[in-house]
């Protein structure tokens, strides 16, 4: 990178579970969450909103530009579902689905997304998701 050089990439990165299992458990997702938190770190990403529901994640981040965004996503989605089968969270085998979507958010939409991140629970409660939203994730 060129000195005196500014990125402010953020990305708004949703993936599952696998196969859709709803494995992230209220009783867990806390400690999931920070696991993820730590990874994205680790990577050089600051973290600005990490929520989801038992079956998918979201997780809004500003990117690290000396890291190719599929690189960041396999080091995080590996390290944790690692970490969370070493602590045995949960008793079965955990695993993230091998997708993910990935979107670039401008700094006008940065709240709004990070609003949709932190009220994931009353959202899909009230069903205000798009059409195909699940093929999404």
């Amino acid at each position: 990178m060129m000195p005196n050089s500014i990125n402010k990439i953020w990305i708004h990165s949703i993936w599952a579970t696998h196969k859709k299992t709803s494995l992230i458990l209220p009783e867990i997702e806390d400690r999931i969450y920070k696991y993820l938190q730590v990874e994205f770190i680790a990577c050089g990403c600051t973290v600005k909103a990490i929520n989801g529901m038992p079956d998918h994640v979201h997780a809004l981040f500003q990117m690290n530009p000396k890291r190719a965004l599929d690189e960041i996503i396999k080091m995080v989605k590996g390290c944790t579902s690692n970490t969370i089968n070493l602590d045995a969270l949960i008793t079965e085998k955990f695993a993230w689905h091998k997708g993910y979507s990935a979107y670039s958010v401008s700094e006008s939409q940065l709240e709004f997304v990070y609003q949709n991140i932190k009220n994931q629970k009353t959202l899909h409660a009230k069903n205000l998701f798009p059409e195909g939203f699940d093929e999404i994730i």
